[in-house]
């Protein structure tokens, strides 16, 4: 079955817009913070808004009579005339200057009222011109910042992340499948990889009926333009603007294809070395003896790999950065997965960020199959949240009362604000009622390199700290990584007993692979969370599983997939 349109966040994504253009034509900041949280919580809202009317999504948090009207508006016509009067009034180029990351709303409107600046491209020629010299709030610092966001945004291109990518993959494969005809239906590619971003989708399929199945492809309702068609691969390119390749296979082929289709292209290039070596020939159609041409193998990856005198390699790994000779060693590891996490150690409820109640989170938990799980609202340094003392302990007394719901044991946390000098919102004794911490980043991000070194060492080594939360604070497309010295850091971590986050977060996913198998390699732990802010996120831990495989992880690295009496033991950090 199609799940029809993500109507949620494309209404999510026109708020957000209207927001932006508040600011840029001069609104009161409360006001552009109301847009901003109706948005977040119509995206996160776990039911597809389409069809509501005002009173059904007055019933959505943060989403008032004025808002709602908005949107039914929006619902039923497919405009917003607010909307339009407000991209009337804007230029263009003014909000092509907004997507680029560190340069805000009212900036972007300074910029085009005093230098005619209406692109990226035009910002970076006036920036290297020294147009900017002068004009207010616009320094060296500024400057420099301005140029590696306008590099940021260039790196992302139209690469998208795995949260866009992925529900879009699994809609057209299940799509597919449905046909008549359809025998087998996957992707492949770096989304079968778990590449953080994703440039295009490739989807493979076999069928006796190749025609009818590329019929329906170019049919579907993502689908915006048809790039090429033909019998054995048609491309697409859906609403979403994302490229998206089926190729159509003879059944048995498939093995051969998806290990080919799957990549990366290093990988390849090893593998087919190897048949090369075992004098065969390895393509995507199977494995051949080189001298006759005769097909082996190639109906299960399994079984090209097995030919090849390799164990069945996972896609995660397929980079060519040390799995093969792992595997002619017979030591590859074996991954952690979804199914091995026992619980979720960083979430959040209504108390201050989130767009679920108590309750409702922990009841979906619970459906989830855990087995413990943690609630970690923000602290009062995040001053926007409004957290109290009073207001942590009375969470923690309701949370108390809902302990042992369906089997769920519940864990009363805290996500901390690590600050520029590495301490944190509370002191020893008030943290010391907390079953655990996360420190996390959320401000500061371009300090040197020996400050930011020295605030994350001093935030693991603080006894009440349990876990570093999205430690590099990056920001797919839109924030780079802080700068620090990883290898002081993960030392730190493994000597304090301070796990590592890899927050799941679709436009997080941090820490990224690379680090991961750095600190790996130190003795640091991890947590695998989904920081979710509403019940659907709870669901984008498989994006975390997924770079936790590519960064080489076991169940053993991973503190939430251990029993509830070893996590408790770890949390203590010797205490």
């Amino acid at each position: 079955m199609i799940r029809m349109a993500r109507t949620n966040d494309d209404v999510a994504a026109v708020l957000e817009e209207y927001a932006d253009l508040l600011a840029i034509t001069g609104h009161e900041d409360f006001k552009i913070r109301v847009y901003q949280k109706a948005a977040r919580s119509i995206g996160a809202y776990p039911d597809d808004i389409a069809g509501y009317d005002a009173g059904a999504l007055r019933q959505i948090p943060n989403v008032g009579e004025s808002i709602a009207a908005k949107v039914a508006e929006y619902l039923s016509s497919g405009t917003m005339t607010k909307l339009e009067e407000l991209r009337g009034r804007v230029p263009a180029g003014v909000r092509a200057l907004t997507h680029i990351p560190t340069l805000g709303p009212k900036r972007a409107m300074e910029l085009h009222r005093h230098l005619g600046v209406d692109s990226p491209e035009r910002l970076e020629a006036a920036i290297q011109a020294g147009a900017l010299h002068g004009l207010p709030g616009f320094g060296p610092k500024t400057e420099e910042n301005l140029l590696h966001g306008i590099a940021l945004m260039r790196d992302a291109g139209e690469r998208v992340h795995l949260g866009v990518a992925m529900p879009l993959a699994e809609d057209v494969v299940a799509a597919l499948q449905a046909v008549h005809g359809c025998r087998r239906c996957d992707y492949a590619g770096s989304l079968r990889r778990m590449k953080d971003t994703i440039g295009d989708i490739d989807v493979l399929a076999t069928s006796n009926r190749p025609r009818v199945l590329m019929d329906a492809f170019a049919g579907l309702p993502q689908v915006s333009e048809v790039i090429v068609r033909g019998d054995k691969k048609t491309s697409v390119r859906t609403v979403q603007g994302l490229q998206v390749d089926l190729r159509v296979v003879p059944p048995d082929a498939w093995g051969a294809a998806m290990q080919y289709f799957t990549g990366a292209k290093a990988h390849n290039i090893r593998t087919r070395e190897i048949a090369l070596h075992h004098k065969l020939k390895l393509s995507e159609y199977g494995v051949f003896d080189a001298v006759t041409e005769e097909k082996i193998v190639s109906k299960t990856e399994e079984e090209v790999y097995r030919r090849l005198g390799l164990p069945w390699i996972p896609p995660t790994l397929r980079e060519d950065t040390g799995e093969i000779e792992a595997a002619l060693a017979g030591e590859l590891p074996e991954l952690v997965t979804e199914a091995d996490v026992r619980g979720d150690l960083h979430t959040h409820t209504d108390l201050t960020d989130g767009h679920a109640p108590l309750e409702d989170m922990v009841a979906a938990a619970a459906e989830r199959g855990y087995a413990y799980y943690a609630v970690t609202d923000h602290g009062p340094d995040l001053y926007m949240q409004q957290m109290t003392l009073d207001k942590a302990t009375a969470q923690r007394e309701r949370l108390r009362r809902l302990d042992g719901t369906a089997g769920l044991r519940l864990l009363h946390g805290i996500e901390l604000n690590i600050d520029p000098d590495g301490e944190v919102d509370w002191p020893p004794d008030v943290l010391a009622d907390f079953d655990l911490c996360v420190a996390s980043v959320h401000s500061h991000f371009d300090l040197p390199r020996a400050k930011t070194t020295r605030r994350l060492v001093r935030a693991a080594r603080n006894p009440r700290v349990n876990i570093i939360g999205h430690p590099s604070a990056r920001l797919i497309g839109r924030r780079p990584p802080i700068d620090a010295d990883w290898d002081q850091v993960f030392q730190a971590c493994a000597r304090s007993g301070t796990a590592l986050e890899i927050n799941a977060f679709p436009d997080r996913l941090d820490l990224a692979a690379e680090l991961i198998r750095r600190a790996r390699s130190y003795g640091v732990r991890f947590a695998v969370d989904s920081d979710a802010h509403a019940i659907g996120h709870l669901a984008n831990i498989r994006y975390g599983i997924g770079t936790a495989q590519r960064g080489w992880l076991t169940a053993e690295d991973v503190i939430n997939t251990w029993p509830l009496d070893r996590l408790t033991a770890f949390l203590r950090k010797n205490r």
